[in-house]
């Protein structure tokens, strides 16, 4: 258990990848503090983790991670609960995915609240405690669509974006403080939401996969081994990358 002993955070962690990665972080030995907005979802998640995995070191937090002071509050609630977190996972995230003319000003909004400064307001708060111990792994999950330009991801890519772009220039200005900073940027991956997304438009959903050259989506556990590995202290220097998961839909 590589990671005993070690607290990671991931937020975004009720469902699909976040949950993925945090199922992953625990069984390599690391106490999760797990975050998202939906109180509901969020318990049912941490309890379903427990069960799998016969380990108790589960604790959660709710809150919109989009505000400062939530991100401070699930810094201070970490802090109680573990002590000092070595690991964050920026996964809350989630855009509207829209032709760009057919975004509003609410529907922009979102997508960058989520996906952007969720993770600027959660690396703020948790960054110091790293850099006072010397040693930290910040682990955002971006996407290969900023790389592909795929169709009706404009707003969605701008954030995400945004969170490339971040993780260099903190990953250049921590490196000397024992802080790796990378991105995992996945394609199209199975989760709950892509199956109603194909319900819904299977049209526009057959055009996301038909970029990838596997031919289908990732799984889960494709995108959290990637995670996982980031935060081994094996991966102490690996860092300032945007790590596709994408069936090469982007190459080199």
């Amino acid at each position: 258990m590589p990671l005993r002993g070690d607290v990671a955070v991931v937020t975004g962690g009720a469902q699909g990848i976040g949950y993925a990665i945090a199922r992953h972080l625990l069984l390599k030995g690391a106490c999760i503090m797990l975050a998202d907005i939906a109180e509901g979802p969020l318990n049912a998640a941490a309890e379903q983790l427990r069960a799998q995995t016969d380990l108790a070191d589960v604790a959660t937090y709710v809150g919109d991670l989009s505000e400062e002071w939530s991100a401070q509050g699930l810094h201070a609630a970490t802090k109680r609960e573990f002590g000092i977190a070595r690991i964050l996972v920026n996964c809350a995230g989630g855009g509207v995915i829209l032709p760009f003319l057919e975004h509003t000003a609410e529907t922009l909004k979102a997508t960058v609240d989520r996906n952007l400064w969720t993770v600027l307001w959660c690396t703020r708060a948790f960054l110091p405690d790293m850099v006072a111990a010397k040693d930290g792994r910040v682990i955002n999950i971006g996407a290969d669509s900023v790389r592909t330009g795929l169709a009706d991801h404009a707003g969605y890519n701008a954030a995400k974006g945004g969170v490339h772009g971040l993780t260099t220039g903190l990953a250049r200005e921590f490196a000397r403080d024992g802080v790796t900073v990378n991105t995992v940027a996945p394609c199209a991956v199975r989760t709950p939401q892509l199956v109603q997304f194909e319900k819904a438009n299977p049209e526009l959903a057959k055009r996301f996969l038909e970029v990838i050259p596997l031919g289908r989506a990732a799984e889960v556990d494709e995108v959290a081994s990637m995670v996982g590995y980031l935060a081994l202290p094996e991966a102490g220097f690996v860092t300032g990358q945007v790590i596709s998961v994408n069936g090469g839909s982007a190459m080199l």
